[in-house]
């Protein structure tokens, strides 16, 4: 893509209204705009973002076996109903009525509506175990929304939903996708750390949220420090293995880290004195098991191999993919501006003109460009009229890991700066090299 030719509205000067860095840096760097209070526009740079985000999510989740579908963003209030939620589930549910004077809502969660279809169309244990899950915008009418995407009314969420036969099934569920998660937001470049966490509205009796440490997190966390030296890393998983899914859950469960709702003072004060943490943390997903909460409440029922009849086994599995934004940039990030991980990044590499109109320069510019493309990578040409500063300035602003310069000196000897965004070094190659590092950089992710 062409700068020239983009639509990329940056901020020169910090919002006013952005208290966080996330909120300050997505206005600067033209990737939202807000509508109204919590619900944003996602402006080209940003949506290229959250698509990024969002097929990480749905390449983790199909790698463990898990089926996409799609449900609409309005419910029907009867469905709550039979499941005692919607008058129990407060002033955070945007409820409405539709011209036949029917009760609806703008869905904040899709425990219900899974049930139904699940009820509707599966009725003996063969055609289990099940998860179906979906990315879909929800909508939780915050008293006070704050800090951009990291607490809007309107986000997009992956939700995941489990039915099995027995406890044990649901269980290996639990475990299936809390190794995903972590797999997930790994190849995000950040660390989330599992912690025993409330269930809130959502019910059940085991929960985890997923929280990464940073000092803009609403939420307060105790934890051995050794959990942070845990990684999933380049490890290989069989998800059908019940023994090896569970060995990964009480690797990464078994030290000590909960969140201020179940913090245990007498427990904590077992972790070795060095070793005890608190801290802040951003919460970007969160699993439960909750057995038959809902299933017998709205019917959904299997018949067993024995031919009796019982209610399935459930739990449901959210990851905040629109948060996951503010979360990565509150992780990554300076006082230049955003440092997007490789595997998240808008564009895998700007390439910046020193000499705009020169013929040489535009040229060798237009090439290495093509060349990107041509090799499958995702360039932002920054062809504009410009002075070199200001280009500069742009490109750190929005946080693209790499950079290509260009200009007539480098020219002259026959080479390009490839310059890292996160550590600043710059390193002369020939165009066809910088190519070819760049292409073995994107293959490690």
């Amino acid at each position: 893509m062409r700068l020239s030719r983009y639509f990329l509205p940056v901020l020169k000067e910090n919002p006013s209204e952005a208290q966080i860095v996330s909120h300050r840096y997505m206005l600067r760097a033209g990737m939202i705009k807000q509508q109204a209070a919590g619900i944003y526009s996602w402006l080209p740079l940003g949506f290229k973002v959250l698509k990024r985000v969002e097929e990480i999510v749905h390449q983790e989740q199909i790698r463990a076996g898990h089926i996409p579908l799609l449900m609409p963003t309005l419910q029907p209030a009867d469905l709550w109903r039979e499941s005692g939620r919607y008058d129990d589930y407060g002033q955070e549910m945007l409820r409405i009525k539709d011209r036949h004077d029917r009760d609806m809502l703008f869905g904040p969660t899709n425990e219900e509506m899974i049930t139904d279809i699940f009820r509707s169309h599966v009725s003996s244990y063969k055609n289990l175990p099940l998860t179906l899950y979906h990315i879909q915008w929800k909508f939780r009418d915050e008293v006070r929304p704050r800090f951009g995407v990291m607490r809007g009314r309107e986000f997009l969420m992956k939700d995941g939903y489990n039915f099995d036969l027995t406890r044990e099934d649901a269980l290996h569920a639990y475990n299936r996708h809390l190794v995903s998660y972590l797999r997930t937001y790994e190849r995000m470049g950040l660390q989330a750390i599992p912690m025993r966490a409330d269930s809130g509205p959502i019910g059940g009796d085991d929960t985890h949220e997923f929280l990464v440490l940073a000092e803009t997190g609403e939420s307060e966390v105790f934890y051995d420090a050794a959990v942070t030296d845990i990684r999933m890393g380049a490890r290989e998983i069989n998800y059908d293995d019940k023994a090896q899914c569970q060995s990964v859950m009480e690797e990464f469960t078994a030290l000590y880290a909960r969140t201020d709702e179940t913090h245990d003072a007498a427990l904590f004060e077992q972790v070795p004195a060095e070793r005890r943490r608190s801290a802040r943390g951003i919460e970007v997903g969160q699993i439960f098991y909750f057995g038959t909460k809902y299933s017998e409440s709205m019917g959904a029922t299997v018949v067993t191999p024995d031919g009796s009849r019982v209610p399935v086994e459930m739990g449901s599995h959210g990851i905040g993919v629109s948060r996951l934004l503010g979360a990565i940039i509150e992780a990554n990030h300076d006082d230049k501006g955003i440092i997007w991980p490789e595997g998240v990044t808008p564009f895998h590499v700007g390439i910046v003109n020193l000499k705009q109109g020169d013929a040489g320069t535009d040229a060798a510019c237009t090439e290495i460009y093509q060349a990107l493309v041509a090799a499958g990578l995702d360039a932002l040409y920054d062809d504009r009229d410009e002075r070199a500063g200001a280009k500069f300035a742009t490109m750190d602003l929005i946080g693209l890991p790499w950079r290509i310069t260009i200009g007539p000196r480098g020219l002259s000897s026959g080479v390009v700066e490839l310059t890292s965004r996160r550590t600043g070094v710059s390193t002369e190659f020939t165009a066809a090299e910088a190519v070819v590092k760049l292409l073995e950089i994107y293959a490690a992710h």
